[in-house]
């Protein structure tokens, strides 16, 4: 049987502990913000029966998470390596009057049964990730067959108005805007391209992946296919 990862997902610059998560909570928390995950949450779950398992990775402040819960349609999980955003998710989903469970722990390693999950979605994190191809493994073993993964991230394609313009969207302050932009700048230099994403895929267990990009980023479709009688993948 082959060996599973057991690194920390997350490398370079600080961590997602104490102030920089409350910083990161904070930025995130504009009405603006708030209004896109939930026209996202309403996207992503288009067509998702009710009663499916959702999985956010890397949830963060839980944002998405409870736009994708506020419904009550789904039963949302998610998993952050941070133990202050654990804290931070499951006030923010308590005040928000939604039910999620949040649990720390590890992308390479998670800590969830095998065909767990109908939908999968991992915001603004994949770059980080110490080892992306454990992660891509563990996220089709807990994926239903035809379930799908959804990976949105910066692209390293992205150019410097791009980043101008995205953060112009956030409507922050002009402190946090300045530390914002320099942060995405930063983010990029580990980011992916579409390239490199499809040769990700190709080594998973997914094998393929449809990629979209707009403006910063890049969205990463993986589904994972069911099996014929014989036991092969359809």
């Amino acid at each position: 049987m082959q060996a599973r990862a057991v690194a920390r997902w997350r490398i370079k610059g600080p961590e997602m502990e104490g102030v920089v998560a409350r910083w990161y909570a904070r930025i995130r928390s504009t009405d603006s913000q708030i209004e896109q995950y939930r026209k996202e949450a309403e996207r992503l779950t288009s067509g998702l029966p009710a009663g499916g398992r959702v999985l956010e990775v890397a949830f963060g402040p839980g944002y998405l998470a409870i736009e994708l819960a506020r419904p009550g349609r789904f039963h949302v999980s998610g998993l952050d390596i941070s133990h202050t955003f654990v804290k931070i998710a499951s006030q923010n989903a308590r005040e928000a009057g939604v039910a999620a469970d949040f649990h720390q722990g590890d992308a390479a390693v998670m800590p969830f049964e095998a065909d767990s999950f109908d939908l999968i979605v991992s915001q603004a994190a994949f770059k980080n990730f110490v080892h992306p191809g454990s992660a891509l493994a563990e996220m089709h073993r807990v994926l239903r067959a035809g379930g799908t993964a959804v990976i949105q991230d910066m692209s390293s394609d992205a150019s410097h108005a791009d980043i101008e313009r995205e953060v112009n969207t956030m409507k922050l302050g002009w402190v946090s805007s300045f530390t914002t932009k320099g942060t995405l700048e930063m983010l990029k230099r580990r980011a992916y391209s579409p390239a490199k994403f499809k040769q990700l895929a190709a080594e998973s267990p997914f094998q393929t992946c449809t990629i979209t990009t707009e403006g910063i980023g890049l969205e990463v479709r993986l589904t994972k296919q069911g099996a014929d009688l014989d036991g092969h993948a359809s």
